[in-house]
């Protein structure tokens, strides 16, 4: 840490329980990144794949099934 930098008034674990709850960020490459502007075009073009790919299932979806048994 640089001497300049004072973080006395700072409050400590501000942040912390909503980073423990976890985060969906995902981090893309940048040659990827170079051809959307914002997250917002990443987001219409993930669900316009996500509408041409067969048999798609939500995260949810799959975690309920894990937990659950074949009768």
């Amino acid at each position: 840490m640089r001497p300049e930098y004072d973080f006395s008034g700072g409050t400590r674990g501000k942040h912390a329980r909503r980073y423990a709850e976890g985060t969906n960020m995902v981090l893309i490459d940048p040659d990827v990144a170079e051809v959307f502007p914002d997250s917002a075009a990443v987001n219409e073009a993930l669900r316009a794949l996500l509408r041409i790919v067969p048999g798609r299932r939500s995260r949810r979806a799959r975690a309920t099934r894990k937990g659950t048994t074949k009768r």
